[in-house]
């Protein structure tokens, strides 16, 4: 005969409730987050765009930074905006274009341009949106320019428009350009005892200086004057031609500016306008009550359409699936390394696989590459550029399209093209290299660590940086190195016509603008990212309008799409937040937690040191 069975305990049988309850719970919690984002995925799909209204003004007012290309990945920039952040990043072929769009678009009657509300960005690029406001303005359109205060790229800018506007306690900050780092032989050497090991061929490749030296060479001190006074007498012209004015003027007004100021009794505003550098000086409600008046109310402003409204509705107007031939751009910016990181930097191995989706695309005739990179690693730059001289091989033509920097690195995969295209002010050159090995025996043994031992043959254990640099390790570095800068002034002889020894005066690791890289023989001819197109179409065989451009980049998951949609819609956003369906109203802090927890998921280890062909240089 069995026991009787036993009645579970009373606190088991409540905790197992409690869980019972919990878990129910958790299933409710997340059906009803899931039948959310269904819900915004639908409205996503299904919400139409409404119409843009006649007399409608375009405002320009990213408040990013001007890139190229994303420096994060897609779900990080939604991420940042669905907890409360702004978009710190706006490339630099969405406002072109936005502007050029407008420009063909009745409905568009002018731009409002608030230049302060666009951060960084080289000359080169600042060059390509001062052409494409010129563009708008040449079809009888406006471009009306206000800011609180300007720094002199932002005024670059503004200098384009019809007029320009600052805020009486504004400011309109010209200095010039300048080159200063900082330089930590002393810190490394006296201090800290350690040393760092230079091996470079190059007189003028500077990069490495800062480890070595207390200060710049003869050489790095020359060459960023030569180059630096070119990119700032080209700005000086273009705003005084911009806006009338006598470009030695203004450069003494900058030699001069504390006298200058003193004259206006200390009104930066009031300078800036009795230097012509603006038309008035204006407060924000006073200008918005003036586009009232010149154009059509609407709610209590001016009727208007902002920049990402503006892009989503170019995006949604967008044939799904067209069969035109493609001329594909492919975008390098930022240094490059080894293997295929994450947005940001150009690896070798990524790169290389985009360039050869595009050798293997028949839809793709033609491929441009904008590049905008101080360089990086030599492998990796051999990779990429072995990479588009198999596509030119397979028939299908290359044009390198310099942005703000395409120099060392950055111009060795440029030689894999047919035509190299530069703007005047990009920055360029460095043709050199050099390799860094850091030791530290001294710094060790100054808090009573020695090492020693023994090994199988005079080189093992040379790398270990616990040691002595051995003479023979120096050499094997520096045949290397030399082996290397060979490569690179050879290969630049053999794509460019000339003879080794004129692109060796040249080279040296010097730096050059991209005028001065014309007159040198290191480009084909000026031209921006437009007559790059243009110039591969027309290797391709190609006319407009039968052709498409396609930038190719690594295709977004489904999600990703749908998130990066999600986080244009701003009402979409707006209501999700009411509802506490999404983090978009979330508080500071929770916020803050957000971004390492995202960070840590995206980061990757670095790839190992090798010989580089970089360069120490800005583009503004």
């Amino acid at each position: 005969m069995n026991p009787p069975a036993r009645k579970p305990f009373f606190l088991w049988r409540l905790l197992r409730g409690i869980w019972d309850a919990l878990n129910f719970g958790r299933r409710l919690v997340f059906n009803l987050v899931f039948l959310a984002l269904l819900v915004l995925l639908l409205g996503v799909l299904l919400r139409g765009m409404p119409l843009l209204q006649p007399r409608t003004a375009l405002v320009l007012a990213p408040d990013a930074v001007l890139v190229e290309q994303y420096s994060v990945a897609p779900a990080e920039r939604v991420l940042g905006r669905l907890t409360g952040e702004t978009v710190a990043e706006v490339q630099l072929r969405d406002l072109l274009r936005a502007i050029d769009a407008a420009r063909e678009d009745a409905h568009i009657e002018r731009i409002v341009l608030r230049p302060d509300r666009i951060h960084g960005g080289g000359f080169a690029s600042l060059r390509e949106l001062a052409a494409a406001l010129r563009r708008f303005r040449e079809a009888g359109k406006q471009v009306i320019a206000y800011a609180d205060a300007m720094d002199q790229r932002q005024y670059y800018l503004a200098a384009q428009a019809d007029e320009v506007y600052l805020h009486p306690e504004g400011v309109v900050w010209l200095e010039g350009l300048s080159s200063h780092r900082a330089y930590f032989r002393e810190a490394i050497e006296d201090k800290l005892r350690a040393k760092v090991h230079l091996f470079r061929v190059g007189t003028f490749k500077a990069f490495a200086e800062p480890f070595v030296r207390d200060g710049p060479s003869p050489e790095a001190l020359e060459a960023d004057r030569v180059w630096m006074s070119d990119v700032w007498q080209r700005y000086l012209a273009d705003i005084a031609a911009a806006r009338g004015l006598d470009a030695a003027r203004l450069q003494q007004a900058i030699d001069h500016a504390a006298e200058e100021l003193e004259g206006s009794e200390g009104d930066f505003a009031a300078l800036a306008e009795s230097l012509g550098l603006i038309d008035a000086r204006l407060s924000a409600d006073a200008l918005e009550q003036r586009l009232i008046e010149r154009g059509e109310k609407e709610g209590s402003s001016f009727r208007q359409v902002d920049f990402e409204r503006y892009l989503a509705r170019l995006d949604h107007e967008r044939l799904p699936l067209d069969p035109r031939p493609q001329v594909a751009v492919v975008v390098a910016e930022g240094e490059i390394v080894d293997g295929g990181p994450a947005p940001g930097a150009v690896g070798g191995e990524s790169m290389a696989e985009l360039l050869r989706q595009a050798r293997d695309d028949e839809q793709v005739r033609a491929v441009v590459l904008r590049v905008d990179s101080p360089g990086g690693s030599v492998f990796a730059s051999e990779q990429i550029r072995r990479e588009l001289e198999l596509l030119r091989e397979a028939g299908k033509p290359v044009v390198a399209s310099m942005g703000d920097v395409a120099a060392s690195g950055g111009y060795w995969i440029s030689l894999g093209a047919d035509e190299i295209l530069a703007d005047p002010s990009t920055i360029t050159g460095s043709i050199g290299v050099f390799g860094l090995l850091p030791t530290f025996p001294d710094s060790l043994e100054a808090i009573g660590i020695r090492v020693d031992g023994v090994g199988t043959t005079a080189l093992a254990g040379a790398l270990d940086p616990r040691r002595e640099l051995d003479p023979q390790l120096a050499r094997i570095f520096q045949a290397s190195v030399e082996r290397v800068y060979r490569q690179f002034i050879g290969r630049t002889a053999a794509v460019r016509g000339l003879e080794v020894e004129a692109v060796d005066r040249v080279a040296q690791g010097r730096v050059w603008s991209g005028a001065q890289a014309l007159e040198h023989g290191l480009i084909d001819r000026i031209g921006g990212l437009d007559e790059a197109i243009a110039a591969a179409a027309t290797r391709a065989g190609l006319a407009e309008p039968d052709y498409q451009v396609r930038y190719l980049e690594r295709p977004l998951e489904p999600f990703e799409q749908f998130l990066l949609q999600l986080g244009r819609d701003q009402a979409l956003l707006a209501l999700a937040g009411r509802f506490g369906l999404l983090p978009a109203m979330a508080d500071a802090a929770t916020a803050r937690e957000l971004r390492p927890w995202l960070s840590w998921l995206l980061r990757r280890e670095g790839p190992p040191l090798r010989i580089a062909a970089h360069c120490l240089c800005r583009g503004g």
